[in-house]
């Protein structure tokens, strides 16, 4: 049994922790861009079409704001159509790179860096009503947090044999969701909505700007605590052993030659995860691209409400994290995911049936916010963590430990492609339809869709199953 004192593979909780500070930063970037920048574009557009402010447009000719949508989904679609090119050319770069302070940290380094010094001007830019200033900087973020991003994934499976990988993941995924829980209490108490619906006059520039600021200066915090306690040098040679292992012990039923081309039938259960893979991000981020102006714009309700319902899906994931290394022990990594996607296509039928309350609230004449979306945000994040848990996990089990950056990108390919096609293909969704509601409705048939397709094409695991290690056994104390 992995953990057992027979073969010794144990996780190393504190390594693993330390290693999450790359993913702290991943999600605290993308936590504020998501929220924020989606309504920047809808009111910087609004202007251009209709030489209103997004928020005199609401008021005038609501149905107008649906129209806007599909120019905000290009233009979000954009960064992650250069990704989809870039984070498989990193990762593989990042495999062959080899610098005195190891193969990720020079892209870590540098990614972070200048993405974090250019972050900022992104609202700074828009509060000078300056799109395409905005828009480039926007894309100079996101080029160099690509060099970040895959080099910053693949540094877990590199020291990680393979029979922890999903504990470990769940590691780092709950300290990048407590990165972007930085986000988003700054989204409480900084609400979005209050600059928006604001005339230009009274638009404060630090409701916006504070945000940024914060995020770019958490990030750089977190990259030097990486570099200063994770010596990727020396922890490849100490591991060797340990990683050669976790080779023997991965749950596949073929195993792994890098002499030889992939089996067919572990080609087939990567073009199946890669697949769902594809068709969950396209659900999720349809969700994260729009879920702000669904709020603003349809609900009517303040976009402090958006910020405490991530934060009530953030605990639910980190919950969600926390569990998924159990849940995977007793019915498999597969039954895993499916479950988690079977919840999340619960939470978003829900969602098909929520509507503005009606109730007026505040001094601006916002619409008390529907409890209900708590919940259904809860399911979500709990759901999509088992997902997120075990999915990368089964990826680069399927490579040798000298291709795991290359997989990485594989992994990633799959979810920006997704991200590239599904802002536009909603967007035209909103200008044909001219309905909100459309949004829960397709995501929750693109998620029902990626469970039919991992559910019958993902097959090839082993029939006996691997324990992980549980409780303090799964932890080395070192």
């Amino acid at each position: 049994m992995i953990g057992s004192k027979n073969n010794g593979l144990k996780l190393n909780l504190k390594r693993t922790f330390l290693i999450g500070f790359a993913f702290f930063g991943i999600l605290l970037l993308w936590q504020v861009y998501d929220s924020w920048c989606p309504t920047f574009l809808t009111d910087i557009f609004a202007r251009r079409m209709y030489d209103m402010s997004s928020a005199q447009l609401k008021a005038a000719d609501p149905d107008k704001i649906l129209n806007v949508q599909w120019i905000v989904g290009i233009i979000m679609a954009c960064d992650n159509l250069a990704a989809l090119i870039l984070l498989p050319i990193f990762g593989s770069l990042s495999d062959k790179t080899r610098t005195p302070i190891g193969k990720r940290m020079p892209f870590i380094l540098a990614g972070t860096f200048t993405a974090a010094v250019a972050f900022p001007f992104i609202p700074l830019l828009f509060h000078q009503n300056n799109a395409a200033g905005m828009i480039a900087v926007m894309v100079i973020v996101l080029l160099f947090m690509m060099m970040y991003r895959n080099p910053a994934v693949a540094l877990m499976p590199d020291i990680t044999p393979k029979p922890l990988r999903a504990k470990a993941n769940g590691i780092i995924n709950i300290m990048g969701y407590l990165g972007g829980a930085f986000a988003t209490v700054l989204g409480i108490f900084l609400p979005l909505s209050n600059y928006i619906n604001n005339p230009d006059e009274a638009r404060n520039v630090w409701v916006i700007e504070i945000p940024f600021i914060v995020a770019s200066v958490l990030m750089v915090i977190s990259a030097i605590v990486l570099f200063i306690t994770i010596r990727e040098n020396e922890l490849a040679a100490k591991l060797k052993e340990e990683m050669e292992l976790g080779e023997q012990l991965a749950a596949i039923e073929d195993p792994v030659d890098d002499g030889a081309p992939m089996t067919k039938a572990n080609k087939r259960m990567l073009l199946g995860i890669l697949g769902a893979e594809f068709l969950w991000f396209m659900a999720d981020n349809a969700i994260g691209t729009y879920i702000g102006n669904y709020v603003i714009y349809y609900l009517n309700s303040a976009s402090s409400a958006t910020m405490i319902m991530t934060i009530i899906g953030g605990v639910a994931s980190v919950a969600g994290f926390a569990t998924a290394g159990t849940i995977a022990d007793k019915i498999g990594r597969k039954m895993t995911v499916v479950s988690g996607l079977s919840l999340t296509v619960a939470a978003m039928v829900v969602m098909c049936f929520v509507k503005p309350t009606g109730v007026v609230t505040g001094a601006q004449g916002e619409f008390s916010f529907p409890a209900l979306l708590f919940a259904v945000w809860a399911i979500k994040g709990f759901g999509m963590a088992l997902v997120h848990n075990c999915s990368f996990p089964m990826v680069v089990e399927l490579c040798s430990n000298e291709k795991i950056g290359r997989f990485t990108g594989f992994y990633y390919a799959a979810s920006m492609s997704a991200q590239t096609v599904t802002p536009v293909l909603l967007g035209l969704v909103f200008k044909a339809s001219l309905v909100w509601y459309a949004l829960p409705i397709y995501s929750a048939a693109l998620f029902a869709l990626s469970c039919l397709v991992f559910s019958i094409i993902v097959k090839n695991i082993k029939s006996k199953k691997i324990s992980n290690a549980h409780g303090l056994e799964a932890i080395d104390g070192d």
